[in-house]
């Protein structure tokens, strides 16, 4: 029978599937024996592999770092790399996070399209090669990754044990095909306050953010406020918020103003999309504490002149872009900021063209003389696959085939996919061009139709790369 048919015959158990795994809350938490990741991801794990197993395939677990399922014995292998936690779902979701409730022909939920939705797709992809009898000259292997939206561990773990693939895709990004990835580099600004701020106001913390690689939809300041002095403090707050629109709440409280500003979360690759409440409540504080001079009034002000709203890292030193993959983007992605010191967490996505080293050095320069420590953690190279590269054409031919989009091109992101793993190996999918981009954001879904296009694209593509 005809793969894609194989699929539509599959469409039912498709979705179970995906709603099943969705229910499944995979968000990172503390190390469990035998759970590294915590219990969320482990359940997760447990049950893409037994659906595997279900589906006739030889699966693996690696001691809860990741797991494969294996279809043929080719002595090559095409590998399909997929992840099974998700981030933190953040607030304000019309339909609950981990319900996967359908509605309109979406599945709604974390990680619907970042990466679970896909992954299943994926594997009934292999099922329908699988079913369809259709001879194969290479192994089959979708690999189950536990910790890309953290540090990778998961992966580094299974690759040091496991052959990586001859030639692979991951199903963690858009169409057509991705062949270039920008650096993506994570490091933290730190700052010790030696004279703590005696006046009318004074800040007992500022906490804001879940992950780096997200914009953070929540920053949560607590102000210490004389009481004579409260009523003004706040109807200035007002003003701000009438002045600018921005989504700020105020609590009054004894001694006390807690002040909430509320953004809106978006993959840190797409700052643009999103609003970050860090930055937000920094501006609001910048107008409120203007008459201050204070170590930690001075650093707010220097936030809002070098950081502000930008997203593109222009105004603190490095607003690089090229003609291959773009401008780069900057995103604050976690402040924890007491009366005496502050630690900002940032995650950026530089251009193909640039290194980390380059831009380290606009932004030291820029912050020359401000006592302000900028702590390397991460640097996750860029990569780039050439246009003509035998895995970038054939991926093409099956999506131009399957979609009848017959003018797209091979395109660039700033998001960093399971691609970076392994040489000769590309993000695919599973975005369509046009549709939302709703990773790492509230309400994510995946419409019903576009899952099941998936598998139809992958399991054509697989076969290409295998037969």
């Amino acid at each position: 029978m005809n793969i894609e048919n194989l699929v539509n015959r599959y469409k039912d158990d498709i979705v179970k599937s995906t709603q099943e795994i969705i229910r499944i809350k995979s968000v990172k938490e503390e190390y469990k024996q035998g759970m590294p990741f915590g219990e969320g991801i482990a359940k997760a794990l447990d049950y893409a592999l037994a659906l595997s197993e279900e589906l006739g395939f030889e699966t693996e677990n690696f001691d809860g770092y990741a797991g494969h399922a294996d279809l043929g014995n080719g002595e090559e292998t095409v590998g399909i790399l997929v992840h099974l936690d998700v981030v933190p779902e953040g607030k304000d979701w019309k339909y609950p996070p981990y319900a996967a409730e359908i509605h309109d022909d979406k599945i709604y939920g974390r990680g619907t399209i970042d990466d679970k939705g896909p992954a299943i797709a994926a594997l009934y992809a292999m099922k329908a090669i699988k079913e369809s009898g259709v001879s194969l000259d290479k192994k089959i292997r979708i690999i189950f990754g536990t910790d890309e939206e953290s540090g990778w561990e998961g992966v580094k773990y299974y690759f040091n044990k496991v052959k990586a693939p001859d030639m692979a895709f991951t199903p963690d990004a858009e169409f057509p095909v991705i062949h270039g990835e920008k650096g993506i580099m994570v490091f933290n600004i730190k700052k010790k306050f030696n004279n703590i701020c005696n006046v009318d106001i004074v800040i007992k913390s500022i906490k804001g953010g879940n992950r780096p690689n997200m914009v953070p939809d929540l920053c949560t300041a607590v102000l210490e406020v004389k009481e004579n002095k409260k009523a003004n403090i706040i109807k200035n707050i007002h003003q701000y918020i009438e002045k600018t629109g921005h989504k700020i709440l105020i609590e009054d409280i004894e001694h006390q103003i807690i002040i909430k500003s509320e953004g809106i979360s978006a993959h840190s690759s797409l700052p643009q999309s999103g609003t970050n409440a860090i930055s937000q409540l920094f501006l609001c504080l910048g107008e409120v504490m203007s008459k201050c001079n204070c170590e930690i009034y001075n650093f707010i002000k220097l936030y809002n002149k070098k950081i502000g709203l930008e997203y593109n890292g222009q105004s603190i030193g490095c607003g690089f872009k090229d003609e291959v993959s773009g401008k780069l983007t900057f995103n604050v992605g976690i402040i924890d900021m007491s009366e005496s010191e502050v630690n900002i967490v940032v995650n950026i996505r530089y251009p193909i063209s640039y290194s980390s080293t380059q831009v380290y050095e606009g932004i030291r320069n820029e912050l020359r003389g401000t006592d302000i420590v900028i702590e390397e953690v991460e640097d996750m190279k860029p990569i780039y696959v050439p246009k003509d590269h035998l895995l970038v054409q054939k991926l093409m031919k099956v999506y131009r085939e399957v979609t009848g989009d017959e003018n797209s091109k091979p395109i660039t992101i700033g998001g960093g996919t399971y691609a970076r793993a392994m040489d000769n190996a590309v993000a695919f999918g599973a975005l369509f061009p046009g549709r939302e981009e709703l990773a790492h954001q509230k309400d994510e879904y995946i419409s019903v139709d576009d899952l099941i296009k998936n598998a139809k694209i992958y399991a054509k593509a697989l076969y290409e790369l295998a037969k």
